[in-house]
């Protein structure tokens, strides 16, 4: 990234723009000339939208010219994973089934990200429909990692985490349903935030799962996070899963200490019920002397196994995302990947009363982690078990074997955050979870 421009996060970009040094139109075409320069390895984008972001950047500019900017996000790029609506501008959910899929109407997350006078630069690559995995049977190529071209970038929001970690947006939107935000994040080396179910609207973003999926923030800072976090979060008339509950300002609660913060380490999650790395496991211990030296107690607690969560996340996933597909799998199986199709027919077999059974025992799970977190003002644990992986040696079968360490926090319905842990050997980016009571993000983003 020659241009300095494309090295500011989003609150300088927002200083630079309000005090007249930086136009918005200037630092959208930095952003765009990085996406020139360098999609071309990282295949993150599956749109770039350049003539509508420059109209977006000029009208900006205009208004903040003469009236200032009405958000730290006016004139400030993004781009919008491909599950998400935007009117006139194909959501394709990287999908064959999808390829001419042009809506007439905004998701609610574009719509307010457009008020904020944010600047959309494209739709962002992910897995077919936020499931599956790396493959290639689809319209366009998996994203790479731009810290090792042939490693994984994390999925399913994976050009989402891939195009932050490069420079190309400052903000990318993805979604979480059993890790889809936090596991790009930890091999990509940047913050993401699975907020609270019900804190952000879901309106006109493809489903997977009802009971699962959430909608953040991919950001380089966690300050950035909770810019992006003010700005989408809120109740939603028109999808009833959100909250009514008062959306607080984030960025008040960034502070540097940690004086009274008690923090619960989930340990045997990495240690015992799926061990990790050993590099992820020193990790942890030098992340939680630092947390100490701030000010933090940090003491070991025990939740329910790994595994627990991992049972009833896929037979919640699988089931809701059969139902969700299941006219198209039946009638037009070929437009779909054969990862996905994997990945999702399963769904078919999973009778009434174990998806019952899967629900009710999602709320005892749930039940459990909120009282062990009695006292704890939040939790921390491994986002994944190792840095990125080789992405040409990843199967589909992996998504039923090993547990991901962030499914427990979907279960849960939590707010929950990986931020960067350090690095491997090799250079490679480490993440570590910090979880929240519910609509405490702003305790986790602190």
């Amino acid at each position: 990234m020659k241009n300095p421009l494309c090295h500011l996060n989003i609150s300088e970009c927002a200083r630079e723009i309000a005090s007249g040094k930086v136009s918005p139109v200037e630092l959208t075409k930095a952003f765009l000339d990085v996406i020139e320069a360098q999609d071309t390895n990282i295949n993150a984008f599956l749109e770039v939208t350049a003539d509508f972001a420059l109209a977006q950047a000029r009208a900006a500019e205009d208004e903040i010219q003469q009236i200032g900017p009405r958000s730290p996000m006016h004139g400030v790029p993004f781009a919008l994973k491909d599950i998400y609506d935007t009117r006139g501008i194909t959501t394709t959910g990287n999908s064959a089934l999808c390829r001419q899929r042009i809506p007439s109407e905004d998701s609610a997350c574009a719509e307010r990200l457009y008020s904020a006078g944010a600047v959309l630069l494209g739709k962002l690559a992910t897995h077919e429909f936020a499931t599956g995995g790396p493959s290639y049977d689809l319209p366009w190529p998996p994203a790479s990692n731009p810290w090792l071209l042939d490693r994984f970038p994390g999925g399913s929001s994976s050009g989402s985490g891939a195009a932050v970690a490069m420079g190309m947006v400052p903000a990318a939107l993805g979604s979480d349903t059993a890790g889809s935000i936090r596991l790009p994040a930890a091999f990509c080396g940047v913050a993401g935030l699975k907020p609270t179910y019900g804190r952000v609207s879901k309106r006109g973003v493809l489903p997977l799962s009802w009971t699962l999926d959430t909608c953040g923030p991919l950001t380089w800072t966690v300050e950035d996070a909770a810019i992006v976090l003010q700005t989408i979060a809120g109740h939603d008339p028109w999808d009833p899963s959100t909250s009514q509950r008062d959306v607080p300002n984030y960025t008040n609660a960034l502070r540097e200490d940690l004086n009274g913060i008690r923090i619960g380490l989930v340990r045997h999650f990495y240690t015992k019920d799926s061990p990790a790395d050993e590099v992820t496991v020193i990790a942890m211990e030098e992340a939680v002397k630092t947390l100490e030296g701030l000010g933090a107690t940090v003491f070991d607690v025990e939740l329910p196994p790994l595994a627990d969560y991992q049972a009833v996340t896929r037979i919640i996933i699988v089931s809701e995302a059969f139902a969700i597909h299941r006219k198209n799998l039946l009638s037009k199986p070929d437009l779909y990947g054969a990862v996905t199709r994997y990945r999702i027919m399963p769904g078919a077999l999973v009778t009434a009363a174990d998806y019952s059974n899967a629900l009710r025992f999602q709320r005892v799970l749930a039940d459990k982690m909120l009282c062990a977190m009695g006292s704890i003002d939040a939790l921390l644990t491994a986002t994944t078990y190792g840095p990125a992986p080789v992405q040409s040696q990843m199967r589909a079968e992996t998504n039923f074997s090993r547990p991901p360490l962030t499914g427990p926090f979907n279960a849960a319905q939590l707010p929950a955050l990986s931020v960067c842990n350090g690095f491997s050997a090799e250079g490679l980016p480490l993440g570590m979870q910090i979880v929240g009571r519910p609509f405490d993000e702003s305790t986790v983003l602190h």
